[in-house]
């Protein structure tokens, strides 16, 4: 197996790749990460896929890991990922394996992108999976100036003050393993490795600062609704026993006009691919066959 690194261009944006490549590859699998995570986090699982001959390809999305950020005045938005994701798309696959058709699997926000791609650009897709990537929570339509207050509110604090840094590495492993209390030792200080930047004073993490930021657009679950009723390959949804978890995930699946499988994983938290990578991997495997 080899792994590279490259940087692609898309949607104005220089974009850091990662791809696990088997000596035989016979179909190409994308993997969309998460919010304030990073191409990187994929490695246990594209390891384990690779070596059942699958060539895996990760991305860190803008402002994520080592990708560019938005420039000065710009912010982040779901249809910004669609675009990043849709001018990637060509240079990621290998259209000389499995007839040109690829897989695609994304984590909660890679998850909620990917749906949205696979419901424009799905003739391109031979599955898509999604790890407790269907969408977060609605927020009420009658509530959206508040939402828009927050945004400015978030976006004035930010710009007031410096980030403070981290001291150390093991700083750095403590802040993640608040969302993620089971990472492991080794992976976590790798992880931390990638995910920050030295600067006067200890490290950074490398996304934007504006991602800690409430979005103004709130999410409207009628709208995510339209792009699942379009998508037009069958659909792995697997989540964790203890992940995040939404009280009308069943309606949400119910949408999808193909074949849909669900898998849950037990004991895992929402970062179940750092967590349990090898049950995430069975599952994808018996899924895709």
């Amino acid at each position: 197996m080899q792994v590279a690194e490259q940087t692609l261009h898309a949607n104005g944006l220089a974009h850091h790749v990662v791809t696990w490549t088997p000596e035989s590859p016979k179909a190409t699998l994308l993997l969309a990460h998460g919010f304030l995570d990073l191409a990187w986090s994929w490695k246990p699982v594209a390891e384990r896929l690779a070596s059942e001959g699958y060539r895996c390809v990760a991305w860190d999305w803008r402002g994520h890991g080592e990708t560019e950020h938005v420039g000065a005045g710009g912010y982040y938005h779901f249809p910004d990922y669609v675009l990043d994701l849709a001018e990637l798309f060509p240079q990621l696959v290998d259209e000389g394996l499995a007839g040109g058709k690829t897989h695609l699997l994304g984590h909660s926000m890679g998850g909620t992108v990917s749906t949205m791609f696979a419901a424009l650009r799905g003739d391109a897709l031979a599955s898509l999976t999604l790890v407790e990537g269907i969408g977060p929570p609605p927020w009420p339509f009658e509530r959206t100036a508040e939402k828009f207050e927050a945004w400015l509110d978030g976006m004035a604090k930010l710009r007031a003050k410096e980030e403070r840094p981290m001291a150390d590495l093991d700083a750095a492993v403590s802040r993640m393993r608040v969302q993620n209390p089971r990472l492991d030792d080794d992976f976590g200080r790798f992880l931390a490795e990638k995910s920050t930047r030295p600067t006067e004073g200890g490290l950074v993490w490398r996304f934007d600062r504006r991602h800690r930021t409430t979005s103004p657009m709130p999410f409207r679950t009628e709208l995510f609704s339209e792009f699942l009723r379009r998508v037009p390959v069958p659909v792995l949804y697997v989540a964790g026993e203890k992940g995040f978890r939404l009280p009308d995930e069943d309606a949400r699946l119910a949408l999808v006009p193909t074949s849909v499988k669900t898998h849950e994983i037990a004991g895992a938290g929402h970062m179940l691919h750092r967590e349990e990578p090898e049950a995430l991997c069975r599952a994808w495997l018996e899924f895709v066959g």
